[in-house]
């Protein structure tokens, strides 16, 4: 059985109460709650407290609707669960695999009991959700405060991986395990979580001896936890940061992406120098290598 605990404002309970007798919920009394919610698939029951809890066999679709209902974001939710129940772990996430120029970066950063309060405080969360301006501080605030990998795959690199492997998933998975087994050789943890993509089986089969027995979790919007959220600035910061040295190298600014702007400066690049100096520069892969 499933479970999904949070703890609301007693002030939310007649809101989230109507949300489900829109959902068909059957509404009753119960002991020590305002009400509780039922369906043939779950439980709901809104606590005295303010402590709101779910159970059921199935409940990730309705954990999904009541979040989304409530307008909460995952990054709160996820400081709420980890706030009651704090659990140290590795986290993982990449930057720039949706980007023509510029590298893969892939990072891991390790959360513990001593950096949590701090990061949070500070406003670390999914970097989608934070400004380009504001990435290199939060994370070197992240370095300065936890163990952290980054693993860096340049476009030359990325180009000629990716000829072998034919997958983008199988060099996800190749960059996670390393950040995770990075981590893993200057301290100990038992637990990772990363964002789920592909074959769950990537990354494990590419951990090594140390990451073998780690208990690895691939969850989606995993970035709602804070320690792959602290994982996502630092990758996103080391990309950026290519991306300057690129356009410093050729002397052109290059955007991020693969749009019109993109495909742009890649002719200039292409133009200048050479076609095959986008290797150097780009994924090849890229559809935009083509329009190039």
């Amino acid at each position: 059985m499933g479970n999904y605990s949070n703890k609301f404002e007693l002030s939310t309970a007649p809101k989230l109460k109507d949300f489900f007798i829109t959902e068909g919920a059957e509404i009753s009394d119960c002991q020590h709650a305002l009400w509780r919610a039922k369906t043939k698939n779950y439980a709901a029951t809104f606590y005295n407290t303010g402590k709101f809890l779910i159970q059921g066999a199935d409940i990730t679709d309705i954990v999904t609707k009541v979040e989304n209902f409530l307008n909460i974001s995952a990054q709160t939710v996820q400081e709420i669960r980890e706030q009651h129940s704090f659990v140290k772990k590795i986290g993982v996430d990449e930057s720039g695999k949706g980007d023509f120029f510029g590298p893969l970066v892939i990072a891991g950063v390790l959360v513990d009991e001593n950096n949590y309060e701090l990061f949070r405080k500070a406003g670390v969360k999914d970097c989608k959700m934070v400004d380009d301006k504001n990435i290199n501080k939060l994370a070197a605030l992240i370095k300065n405060n936890s163990i952290f990998s980054v693993v860096t795959i340049s476009p030359a690199k990325y180009n000629e991986l990716y000829a072998k492997l034919k997958n983008l998933n199988k060099l996800l998975a190749w960059g996670h395990a390393r950040a995770i087994e990075n981590i893993l050789e200057k301290t100990d943890c038992s637990y990772a979580l990363s964002d789920k993509f592909g074959d769950e089986k990537l990354i494990k089969n590419a951990l090594l001896k140390k990451g073998r027995n780690i208990h690895l979790e691939q969850r989606c919007k995993a970035e709602s936890d804070m320690a792959v959220a602290a994982a996502s600035i630092v990758a996103r910061a080391g990309f950026l940061s290519c991306i300057s040295e690129i356009s410093s190298k050729y002397g052109i600014e290059i955007p991020k992406g693969a749009n019109a702007r993109v495909i742009e400066a890649a002719r200039q690049i292409s133009s200048k120098y050479s076609k095959s100096e986008l290797i150097n520069t780009s994924k090849i892969h890229f559809k935009t290598f083509e329009q190039v």
